[in-house]
């Protein structure tokens, strides 16, 4: 690493602490109804939606209340796509988008994955971007929090039999916290250059003619491939451009506070209307840790024990830090073989520059790396390189923070119910080594907390590896790859990492806007997101309803050095080894073909 990559992750990592500790306190405030004038405000809004806000519920009724939330969801953005062609706001009359490529699209935006097979710029019409797409950026996020303060409340309270309210909770994160903070933020941007208006796409002629390739497609929309296996290119040329518009800034804004991710262009952040400087850069980077590092102060402040998120937040700053060292070393080290083709074989690989394949030349290596790093620990699919073309141990850290379940920060909420979960697990292990009951803030942990926590770990690997088992056997499955070998089964576990662990980020070497995988990696997006939120709110009913337990001098602290390297210990083994066998042959094969 250079002296710029250790400033910059200096520089994001202290003013990372300095905005959580504060946002922290303002959402336990917000949560717990401590902001008098709010109250004032949400009782009306619970009057005329109908709902009791003094009533609460049991943690069975809270989850059927979130899933048929989400599932309303769902079905809204799918009918927006299929119809958008009549509806208002579509100055460019984009068409009505295919049912699989919707049903996709609303799964995917519902479960807070965000991943996209399709072109933003040139699939949906503004109004689709914005009471489908924009709209379930905040519930989705919503969502996610919503579930983390039930989990709290579950180790805060004892000998209860409620959660909370999921229509309170949901609204109070929406209203009080999401909606202001990414109203602050679009304004920031607009300042900045990203764009936000109504205005038809801009028809403009370039300098210069610019000449490129293409894939070339076969009738079925499928890639063509020589004898060989290689992708057919087609020679185009243009001297042409347009410059497509619309309300970008608004649903940037919540795109990246709620570890959303789903560009409003295909580039992503890597076009310069949604990322216009370094400045952006790096607030979009911060903006995107900002709400999960800001919950464990939520969590310590709920539960009375301010250590408590501090030990969390000590195991997943531990975690980031190394992943991205890791990721930008390797992206420095550069490309061997293409080194090999320089003049000067004198110059090191670090000297020539590095991989700076796919990387946006306004912001370079480190600070791509950085953002690929951030972006993968946190549910969220923002990105401003092309992670495809990452070396391939450079790749693999992209890969690995979301196979640990995306706990290192995480999602908005998500991240910290996850992490939560293998605390859990972590106490359990340390109670069968010293043959004693575990324990965890002050409550036992007993089989039916092991057999949900089992069930929460368990069911993103399950849908991970026997969804690429079942995409490298079918034939429609293998048609999508457009690099053969080791690197397009990255390609696959990649995209189905991505969607079951709702990062929706992708190596896009993959063709995957075909029925077969709109409805795989659909099916992957919401059991990743909803097989983890059902057993994580049965975990929190059954520890409200636990008497608390005074600590003694054979209680395990659970806030020092050795738990965090105990909890450290028990996300790397038991959330990583599921995978070894899958990296090995993917990443791990290129790389040691690569540097042969």
């Amino acid at each position: 690493m250079n002296t710029h990559a250790w400033l910059l992750l200096a520089a994001f990592s202290i003013s990372l602490l300095l905005l959580a500790p504060p946002t922290g306190r303002y959402i336990a405030n917000v949560m717990e109804g401590k902001v008098g004038f709010l109250g004032r405000i949400e009782r009306g809004l619970f009057r005329l939606c109908g709902i009791k806000g003094d009533t609460e519920m049991g943690w069975l009724q809270y989850a059927l209340a979130i899933l048929l939330f989400n599932v309303i969801g769902v079905v809204a953005v799918y009918a927006l796509q299929r119809l958008q062609l009549w509806l208002p706001l579509n100055p460019q009359a984009m068409a009505n988008v295919s049912p699989d490529s919707s049903f996709n699209t609303a799964v995917s935006f519902v479960a807070n994955t965000n991943w996209q097979s399709y072109s933003g710029e040139q699939t949906m019409s503004y109004l689709t971007q914005m009471l489908g797409l924009a709209v379930q950026n905040f519930l989705s996020a919503a969502t996610g929090i919503a579930v983390v303060i039930a989990l709290i409340r579950g180790f805060a309270r004892h000998s209860s039999k409620s959660i909370g309210n999921a229509w309170v909770d949901l609204t109070r994160v929406t209203l009080w916290v999401l909606v202001p903070m990414s109203f602050l933020y679009g304004v920031f941007l607009v300042q900045q250059g990203v764009v936000q208006n109504f205005d038809a796409y801009k028809n403009v002629q370039t300098l210069e003619v610019v000449k490129f390739q293409t894939p070339a497609a076969g009738p079925d929309g499928r890639p063509l491939k020589d004898a060989q296996g290689a992708p057919v290119m087609q020679d185009q040329r243009t001297d042409k451009q347009t410059l497509a518009m619309g309300p970008v800034a608004s649903q940037e804004a919540i795109k990246l506070l709620g570890t959303n991710g789903g560009g409003f262009f295909n580039a992503n952040s890597a076009h310069p209307f949604e990322n216009p400087t370094a400045l952006t850069n790096f607030v979009q980077m911060l903006s995107i840790f900002l709400i999960p590092a800001a919950l464990c102060f939520t969590f310590g402040r709920m539960v009375q024990d301010r250590r408590q998120g501090w030990a969390v937040l000590v195991s997943m700053s531990l975690l980031f830090v190394a992943g991205a060292i890791g990721a930008m070393s390797f992206e420095q080290q550069g490309n061997p073989r293409i080194a090999a083709l320089g003049v000067d074989q004198s110059v090191s690989l670090t000297q020539s520059g590095g991989n700076m394949e796919g990387k946006e030349t306004r912001f370079g290596i480190a600070d791509s790396a950085l953002l690929a790093t951030v972006t993968t620990d946190a549910s969220c699919g923002a990105v401003n390189a092309m992670h495809d073309s990452f070396t391939p141990l450079g790749g693999m850290v992209p890969l690995v923070n979301m196979q640990l379940g995306e706990v290192v920060f995480g999602g908005v909420g998500t991240g910290l119910y996850g992490m939560l979960i293998f605390a859990i697990l972590a106490v359990f292990i340390a109670g069968l080594m010293i043959g004693r009951t575990p324990e965890y803030l002050g409550k036992k942990i007993e089989a039916y907390e092991m057999k949900m926590s089992s069930i929460a770990i368990l069911v993103t690997p399950l849908l991970v590896l026997l969804g690429t088992a079942v995409a490298v056997m079918s034939e429609a499955g293998r048609a999508g790859i457009a690099n053969p070998g080791a690197h397009g089964f990255s390609e696959i576990l990649y995209a189905l990492t991505s969607a079951a662990n709702n990062n929706g980020s992708a190596f896009a070497g993959l063709s995957a806007n075909t029925p077969f995988y709109n409805v795989l990696l659909a099916v992957a997006m919401w059991f990743g997101r909803f097989g983890v939120i059902v057993p994580v709110l049965a975990i929190a009913g059954s520890l409200a309803a636990k008497k608390r337990i005074a600590a003694t001098s054979g209680t395990m602290p659970t806030h020092g050095p050795l738990f965090v390297v105990l909890l450290l210990g028990t996300v790397l083994l038991v959330g990583l080894l599921n995978y070894v066998p899958a990296l090995a042959l993917g990443p791990v094969i290129e790389h040691l073909v690569l540097w042969k």
